[in-house]
């Protein structure tokens, strides 16, 4: 944690005090919670000089389901985000992110943006949400993938989508946090026993309190696979997320904050959209 500290500065002490200082930089008014583009049924979005094209569900969004439909669409922070994890960043530099590293992400949401942009730079990717994002999750990634071509074919067939040869591969699972229990993780994903992750995303997963829990819970069980191992590097938390209510943004660093030593990345580290007064905040965790 010294090679953190020194990159990051102090780690969050009070975050009651923490989350004033937050709220009080100037927001930005976001009318509609964040939303990429709600209406859209397709978003082009470029990330890195890559264009990719996300299909997104209106109808679910505005279905009454009571497990909740947020994912159901692209928010402002993903392709924000994204952009940054998947650049030259502190994390890669200082060897905590490395070509052979394996990241897990928490309410991928069906748009896989996070998954399309940081995979290449890593050997696995693993895109996590409920049952009901799964389908179009996977059909998003598949259909943004890279395309090759066999080399002379000896029929005329359709180029097949894939991760570019030497990169790594994306994979998609079922994980609710607060049904899923996480100890069967490194066998359902053929992980050595107690090997655990590099990083675990979770981006702008954060609607409600009753969700807080179960989210930092989940994060710290998935880090913990690591931390009784002897490891170069511990595992990554990462959270992003868009400022909209104080006192749940509070509630929720109350929690993170019990469960991590925990930074706010500071504006030196992050590109400019994530920096003070673009309304988003990015924290780092390592779990207690």
């Amino acid at each position: 944690m010294d090679d953190l500290s020194t990159l990051l500065g102090d780690p969050v002490n009070d975050p009651e005090e923490d989350a004033f200082v937050v709220f009080s930089q100037e927001v930005p008014f976001q009318s509609n919670l964040g939303f990429v583009d709600s209406q859209a049924t397709e978003l082009e979005v470029s990330i890195g000089g890559r264009d990719l094209t996300i299909r997104q569900s209106h109808g679910l969004l505005r279905s009454d389901r009571k497990k909740g439909t947020t994912g159901a669409v692209v928010w402002k922070v993903t392709p924000l985000f994204a952009a940054w994890i998947s650049s030259p960043n502190f994390l890669s530099k200082n060897g905590f992110l490395r070509p052979e590293s394996i990241a897990i992400e928490l309410g991928s949401g069906v748009a896989g943006v996070v998954a399309l942009t940081l995979a290449p730079h890593i050997n696995r990717y693993i895109a996590t949400d409920q049952d009901y994002v799964l389908r179009l999750l996977k059909q998003n990634i598949t259909d943004n993938l890279p395309v090759t071509r066999t080399k002379k074919p000896k029929t005329k067939k359709k180029a097949f989508p894939s991760v570019p040869e030497g990169k790594g591969s994306i994979e998609t699972l079922e994980l609710d946090w607060e049904l899923n229990s996480v100890s069967s993780l490194p066998a359902q994903l053929g992980l050595h026993e107690s090997a655990g992750v590099d990083l675990v995303i979770a981006c702008d997963c954060i609607y409600n309190e009753s969700l807080i829990e179960p989210l930092n819970d989940t994060c710290a069980q998935i880090c913990k696979l690591r931390s009784h191992v002897e490891q170069p590097k511990p595992t990554i938390c990462l959270v992003a997320q868009q400022l909209r209510a104080h006192h749940i943004f509070e509630a929720w660093l109350k929690s993170f904050h019990k469960n991590f030593h925990a930074w706010q990345v500071p504006d030196a580290l992050l590109t400019p959209r994530l920096r003070e007064k673009s309304g988003f905040v990015v924290h780092l965790g390592i779990v207690r």
